[in-house]
């Protein structure tokens, strides 16, 4: 206690303040803006697990020009290779589909209906479905099936309301096996196949099975021809980037899905990322504000310290009164911190949850602001040991 006195007499409230409130002002704007980011984050993350976020699929316009001529706006081998070379293409996979016929039917409720479908495939790699659900073996019987949420919303909302059909949930399609005939085009060869749901996808707009079926299947039934893609899926570095916008509407293409979204996300990770560089600057600013007050108090103490240690007090003793004040500054500047933010939360968190926001993580914004207060104790800590041994060095 008598140490305590001693070594604090000499302590200058205000830029212990000016700490205080340039660390407060820094962690609230790196807690804030990682909790509004989580909470925000949530409107414009595309909700499917089957494909990464990351993942564009694009195809050409259909033009009068193609009805016309009767070619289809499908993509040639150079214009494939362009793409791979843009800067921000990690990878470029093509939309296989088949080359027969294709009649699913289902009973349901007592009731059957039947009707004809397209399959399309794509690499394994861009699909993110566990192995022992996803894959074909050839000559199973079994094939497995992802679906667009819009077919089955169609069908719902549709074609089951006019045709006083039930309607459908994912969990019950999951568990519906759907009868799959294939036949070539001549009708010669045929086979009857039972088709598995495993998902639906809100991003992929089509009938997905494995690219294995896929080959197996075209090589069996089809003729055999040659097609070339007529879509392609990308594996992007950013789906918001504005060169990406900026080749699409050069070359004619267009995205599935809704792109505003995506550039949306984008724009939202930007400005996130500036607003932590502002509060992390600031609460390094604070770090210095610190460290040069306590240098000076020492400094003003440095006869009392020399005096403390010629008198055997340990060095670890002698430096307690600086980290207690460190820890107890900086614990202040964090909980203001954290109150503050969190009233911030409170005020904008009603209008985010009507948007479909507002559910985002409460611990990582916290264990952040956490983990930077802890890293300026430690280091302020250290310092004021390297001082006092400095100090019992010259003393000796």
């Amino acid at each position: 206690m008598i140490i305590n006195r001693l070594l604090r007499k000499n302590m200058s409230p205000a830029r212990i303040a000016g700490f205080v409130l340039s660390n407060f002002i820094g962690l609230a704007i790196v807690v804030a803006g990682l909790q509004f980011f989580q909470d925000v984050k949530s409107i414009y993350s595309d909700d499917d697990g089957f494909i990464k976020k990351d993942y564009l699929v694009v195809n050409k316009k259909v033009t009068s020009a193609n009805t016309v001529e009767g070619k289809a706006a499908a993509f040639s081998a150079e214009e494939i290779s362009d793409l791979e070379r843009q800067p921000w293409v990690r990878k470029v996979g093509r939309f296989s589909s088949v080359d027969y016929r294709v009649t699913a039917s289902v009973q349901t409720g007592g009731r059957g209906m039947s009707t004809y479908m397209f399959f399309e495939s794509i690499p394994s790699e861009f699909i993110d479905v566990a192995g022992s659900q996803w894959g074909y073996r050839p000559g199973s019987g079994e094939v497995p099936i992802i679906i667009s949420k819009d077919y089955l919303t169609l069908y719902n909302f549709g074609f089951a309301s006019s045709a006083g059909l039930p309607q459908l949930s994912e969990s019950f399609m999951g568990g519906v096996p759907l009868r799959l005939h294939v036949a070539s085009e001549d009708g010669i060869r045929s086979a009857d196949f039972s088709g598995r749901v495993v998902g639906f996808s809100n991003r992929l707009n089509t009938i997905l099975v494995p690219q294995e079926f896929m080959e197996w299947s075209n090589e069996r039934f089809g003729s055999s021809s040659v097609k070339d893609a007529s879509r392609l899926i990308v594996d992007v570095s950013s789906p918001g980037d504005v060169a990406i916008g900026s080749y699409i509407e050069e070359h004619g293409l267009e995205v599935a899905g809704d792109k505003r979204s995506s550039q949306a996300s984008f724009l939202l990770n930007v400005i996130t990322g500036i607003i932590l560089a502002v509060g992390v600057v600031i609460t390094v600013l604070s770090f210095f504000i610190l460290m040069l007050s306590l240098t000076v108090l020492m400094e003003k103490n440095r006869e009392k310290i020399h005096t403390l240690l010629q008198l055997g007090y340990p060095l670890r003793r002698v430096g307690a009164p600086y980290r207690a004040l460190i820890a107890w500054s900086c614990a202040g500047a964090y909980l203001l911190a954290l109150a503050v933010v969190y009233g911030f939360r409170l005020s904008y968190l009603h209008q985010l949850e009507g948007l479909g926001g507002g559910h985002g993580n409460l611990w990582l914004a916290p264990a952040a602001g956490l983990g930077l207060t802890a890293v300026i104790v430690v280091l302020n800590s250290l310092a004021v040991g390297r001082r006092v041994e400095r100090a019992w060095r010259i003393s000796r």
